[in-house]
């Protein structure tokens, strides 16, 4: 379980990445203390012993949300790619 604060999440670069197995996923939102957070938590494999119990839940503030929504602009979504959704009824 983890709160990943926006100060505390860096690149790195890795000699060997691997893709994952796909899991169960669910996410949430809720305020706690005033302030609004959304919350990732994953399920283990689908072969798991103890299935439905989260194995990891990630959570995110506002700011800390921001900051990876443009993350994943600039390594995911190529502005070309828009451009062919938003022109492709032209």
């Amino acid at each position: 379980m983890a709160l990943i604060d926006k100060e505390n999440f860096h690149e790195i670069s890795k000699m060997k990445n691997n893709v994952h197995n796909d899991v169960e996923a669910t996410y949430t939102s809720f305020i706690s203390n005033e302030k609004r957070y959304f919350q990732i938590d994953t399920y283990g494999a689908y072969n798991r012993q103890n299935k439905g119990i989260a194995s990891q839940s990630i959570q995110f503030d506002r700011e800390t949300a921001k900051f990876l929504c443009e993350l994943l602009k600039k390594h995911l979504i190529f502005k070309h790619h828009f451009e062919f959704l938003y022109n492709e009824g032209d």
